[in-house]
């Protein structure tokens, strides 16, 4: 199976970077947001990519132009209709993301693929919402997707072998690396990084260290390009609590128990980058 037509659902970060790297393998992309404004937004996002990538000389001018003539948006979910694969990228909320599979149901043709980008929701979940359980599965791109060559692609036990199948061969075509893995809370990546992100602001919160200091310990003792705080704030810290929730869901260890301090910073609005402040300050 080609997937010559690609939907995108969600306009954060991650469905502007998906969106770019599925127009880049020569797909038609559609992105829907739900309102013009964040529509919008999307496009001036990847217009910002592409600008970086061919002043770093990794697109010409001409490349850029075509991938960016592939994408458009919408904010009608029906717009969807004629995908052959649709990608889900919206807030890491179960009920959220089971309500839009059940829309997505209702819209799409019985053939189309959709898969979540989903870091750490059961999948299973989320494909018994649908009349095509074999047809769903996961595909966890990293932010920048752009940049990070790694994607999970999730098989729930529902799926079939030509989806996963399929789905992976898109993973190639978008010259990114596919790791099969199943369907557990936190696939392979966050069910290993997020104990130790936890286990970071722990120790700030028992003043064993500054931030500071337990970033540079982490770059220099073990080779990371940067440190915990530093990626959390990447990453969100909503989105953390969010995925060590799940995670703690899952398998009750108190590696995975979110620390206070995490979940009182998120209820205060400090949420990384995306707000401005997390534990570093930004700006916007």
């Amino acid at each position: 199976m080609s997937f010559g037509n690609i939907g995108v659902v969600g306009s954060g970060i991650m469905g502007s970077g998906v969106a770019e790297v599925a127009a880049a393998t020569g797909a038609t992309v559609k992105v829907r947001s739900r309102s013009e404004a964040s529509a919008d937004a999307i496009l001036v996002a990847i217009d910002e990519s592409l600008a970086k990538q061919v002043e770093k000389e990794k697109r010409t001018v001409e490349e850029a132009a075509a991938i960016r003539q592939r994408i458009s948006v919408t904010t009608n979910l029906d717009d969807l209709a004629g995908c052959d694969l649709v990608i889900e990228t919206v807030v890491e909320d179960l009920e959220v993301k089971m309500e839009l599979f059940r829309a997505l149901d209702a819209v799409v043709g019985p053939t189309t693929i959709i898969a979540t980008c989903t870091s750490t929701l059961p999948i299973i979940d989320l494909a018994m919402q649908t009349s095509r359980p074999e047809r769903v599965c996961g595909v966890h791109f990293f932010n920048p997707v752009q940049a990070m060559a790694l994607v999970e692609v999730v098989r729930p036990l529902c799926a079939s072998n030509e989806t996963i199948a399929a789905v992976t061969e898109f993973v190639l075509s978008c010259n990114k690396e596919p790791i099969e893995v199943k369907d557990q809370a936190g696939f392979i990546v966050n069910a290993l990084l997020f104990p130790y992100l936890n286990n970071a602001v722990r120790l700030l919160e028992q003043g064993v260290a500054t931030k500071e200091g337990i970033d540079a310990a982490m770059k220099g003792g073990c080779g990371f390009p940067m440190g915990p705080f530093a990626l959390l704030d990447l990453v969100g810290l909503d989105t953390s609590l969010a995925i060590l929730d799940a995670l703690y869901a899952e398998y009750a260890d108190a590696n995975y128990a979110p620390v206070p301090l995490l979940r009182r910073m998120v209820s205060a609005g400090m949420l990384g980058r995306k707000s401005g402040a997390g534990f570093y300050q930004y700006q916007q």
